[in-house]
């Protein structure tokens, strides 16, 4: 079913460049995981004020590349008759009697051409390297026939489907969990169940987050690791022991997560905690459930410190309560994990 090979230039070619002007078009954003979306699907608004005259016009079944191209941030425009996109990003047309749009699409973000890309990619500057175009158009696309490429996607969107199911399934879960939270302990913001209360800084030891020696960084194939924004970091971790509990302190504030291993990520942007003899399972659940963005709002200042957190109250709960919250979660967990299996 693989069919024959050939280099991209054989199926794209430039288009021309139309300026949106006065016009009226729908603004489409370029995102890594879900191609091109609506603007406000993004940002929740639209950007009114934004002088949009210079965008491009990029009709339906045009391709469209941003950068950095290894990121995969490109796709076939196949949500609107016609929407508008940033001027720096390229547009193509599409031979659509060689290869439908979205099977391209697939071709040109798969593992294959993203390693591509990265190997071809010139320049000094990380996220401003680019790709130049001859070298774009070179890359070989194995191409089944129109029918086969249409059997192909089928399968593709049965899969997808079968993994939206399950993230539903692993979302709900995860209310499962924060609603056996409430039910143990309260809403820990209000303290609805009237529970005794220490001052925050008696529970919750914070420090600041600091960039590793290079020597001390850790290296691929030991434990991963995240970042605050959720997004695989690699060079900003520190070693701790029996577990350890880090919050965001920018960026995504309070986003909460934990370990039982040895390994945990400290940069700038993080607050590592000091479980200070709770459990790490059900400090990182009360820290995402007391909600710590809310220390920032109205301050006019996007990043937490620790004075915000003097002369606030949180709930003081028992060790032995703690560690049977824990044990709740690890069963969900272990469900969650085959569901992720399965997908």
């Amino acid at each position: 079913m693989i069919g024959k090979i050939v280099e991209l230039g054989t199926l794209i070619s430039p288009a021309k460049t139309v300026r949106c002007g006065n016009g009226s078009y729908p603004v489409l954003s370029m995102t890594m995981h879900n191609g091109l979306i609506f603007q406000d699907e993004k940002f929740k608004k639209t950007i009114a004020s934004k002088d949009t005259s210079d965008y491009k016009v990029v009709y339906r079944n045009q391709l469209v590349i941003s950068f950095p191209i290894d990121e995969g941030v490109l796709a076939a425009q196949r949500i609107t008759d016609a929407g508008i996109v940033s001027p720096a990003y390229g547009i193509w047309n599409i031979d659509q009697t060689q290869v439908l749009p979205e099977f391209l699409e697939h071709a040109l973000r798969c593992d294959r051409a993203i390693q591509y890309y990265k190997s071809k990619l010139r320049g000094s500057t990380a996220r401003r390297r680019s790709l130049p175009t001859p070298t774009l158009l070179a890359f070989k696309i194995p191409l089944p026939t129109i029918d086969e490429q249409s059997h192909i996607l089928d399968k593709i969107h049965v899969a997808r489907l079968i993994i939206e199911k399950r993230k539903e399934q692993i979302g709900a879960l995860d209310d499962l969990v924060k609603a056996r939270f409430v039910e143990m302990f309260g809403d820990p913001i209000r303290n609805t169940q009237g529970r005794k209360t220490t001052e925050f800084i008696n529970v919750v030891k914070m420090q600041r987050g600091f960039d590793l020696p290079v020597q001390d960084r850790q290296q691929d194939g030991e434990i991963p690791v995240y970042g605050s924004n959720g997004a695989l970091d690699r060079h900003n971790v520190a070693k701790v022991h029996g577990g350890g509990v880090i919050t965001g302190r920018s960026g995504t504030i309070g986003r909460v997560f934990y370990t039982e291993g040895d390994y945990w990520p400290l940069n700038t942007s993080l607050f590592s905690v000091d479980i200070h003899g709770n459990n790490v399972i059900y400090l990182a659940y009360l820290l995402e459930m007391f909600d710590l963005s809310r220390f920032v709002e109205g301050t006019g200042v996007p990043t937490l410190n620790r004075n915000m957190f003097h002369n606030k109250p949180i709930i003081d709960v028992e060790l032995s309560e703690q560690k049977q919250f824990a044990v709740f979660v690890k069963q969900v967990d272990k469900s969650k994990l085959f569901l992720s299996r399965v997908a």
